[in-house]
């Protein structure tokens, strides 16, 4: 795998510096209606002389993804729902934007002249179509955390295979990802991630049994979609994230902290063995991440998204509380599991987040729910990695099964 700051020479010097020449970048944008993919979209419009887009992917909102392959002037756009296919098409009627629909079309988005690819689909969902572009051997924003949570060592090393390169866009990832470029890569001691807290960061456990999808869905600092800002608010996206960087960096479980920043303004930090501890900051919004690896390994503007200190007049930090939430601990133990294990986590989750939205569970239910599906299948026989994608697939539908047993 190729992720730049921690590939080094023989002299353990880092590479951050190569390739630094700035070309035109073609790119593919899957996920192209959610969050992730609407801000790329802009961050795109606003420098038009840089970038070429070649593919717009959505599920099947036909009428947002027809706008936005019409506003960053689009080759193809794409719904992976083939009955979504009739809307799109006269959507984009008197345009030449190309319409198509299905997984073929789908996987195809990654293909030649793309040499850049925004993994931007939500879930599980997103892991089939980020390997496809991560076979071409080319650059892929990873904006799915559950790719490496469900997929563990299998993804990884595909991307290896590939000879891919591999760009964290989580905000948290991203932000270790700058870090680690102060130094070599032996001399990290460990990393930390910061967490905002999430809306219910001061409230008692009791407090929590009565919370409603609606408070759930209030962060106090980032917008983001509905199934992350759930997850923001049990920890469990923090869990996830641990996942997500003991793949991404390749840095034992022990090695990696989670710190609690309500701010939201410092989003990962790397310590180094002598002490150091380099921090990166910004305001709480995506699109710093995602312009940071759009333009990598340059920079591009991007607009009202400067923080002043005079702003920020105290950086508050605490540890998480595992008691009040739960989330993160199960990760971990799963995460020392193997990755069938992360494979239930994630797949679990999804299911209990799903139920807790459409009313069926309380907020507290939900890691309750996930605890439970990973004790049901602990039993069975489970290597610790996957040797191909059908295998993954089977396990999460496994998971899927008895997590909505539970749930119902």
């Amino acid at each position: 795998m190729t992720i730049i700051p921690i590939a080094a020479d023989p002299d353990g010097d880092s590479l951050a510096g190569a390739h630094c020449a700035e070309e035109m970048r073609t790119v593919s944008i899957l996920g192209a209606t959610g969050t992730i993919g609407q801000a790329t979209a802009s961050l795109i419009v606003s420098d038009p002389g840089r970038f070429r887009v070649e593919t717009v992917v959505a599920n099947r909102n036909a009428e947002r993804l027809a706008v936005v392959a019409r506003a960053v002037g689009a080759r193809r756009a794409v719904v992976c729902d083939e009955k979504a296919f009739p809307a799109l098409k006269a959507e984009l009627s008197g345009s030449s934007i190309e319409a198509d629909a299905g997984w073929d079309a789908v996987a195809a988005a990654s293909e030649p002249p793309v040499d850049f690819v925004m993994a931007g689909i939500v879930g599980f969902a997103g892991l089939a179509p980020t390997l496809a572009a991560i076979d071409r051997g080319i650059t892929v924003a990873l904006a799915n955390k559950e790719c490496l949570v469900a997929g563990g060592c299998f993804f990884t090393d595909r991307v290896k295979a590939a000879g891919a390169q591999l760009l964290p866009v989580d905000s948290e990832h991203n932000a270790i990802f700058q870090a680690l470029q102060a130094g070599r890569r032996d001399d990290v001691a460990r990393i930390i991630l910061t967490a905002s807290g999430g809306p219910f960061r001061t409230w008692a456990r009791k407090d929590m049994a009565s919370v409603t999808p609606e408070q759930a869905l209030k962060h106090p600092k980032w917008t983001m979609g509905a199934k992350i800002t759930i997850d923001s608010a049990t920890m469990m996206n923090k869990g996830l994230e641990v996942i997500e960087a003991r793949h991404l960096f390749d840095m034992p479980p022990e090695h990696i902290d989670v710190l609690v920043h309500p701010q939201s303004v410092v989003h990962g930090i790397v310590q180094y063995v002598d002490g150091s501890l380099i921090a990166q900051m910004g305001a709480p919004d995506m699109r710093t991440p995602i312009a940071q690896t759009l333009a990598w390994p340059g920079r591009m503007p991007v607009s009202d998204v400067s923080l002043s200190f005079t702003d920020v007049l105290q950086l508050e930090f605490e540890p998480p509380d595992d008691t009040r939430f739960p989330a993160l601990q199960i990760a971990r133990d799963a995460l020392y599991g193997g990755d069938w294990a992360t494979c239930v986590l994630n797949a679990a989750n999804e299911v209990a987040v799903a139920a807790f939205l459409s009313g069926r569970i309380g907020f507290l239910d939900i890691c309750a729910k996930v605890d439970d599906t990973l004790e049901k299948m602990a039993g069975q026989a489970m290597t610790k990695t996957f040797h191909n994608y059908d295998a993954i697939v089977e396990v999460d539908r496994e998971a899927r099964r008895i997590a909505n047993g539970l749930t119902n």
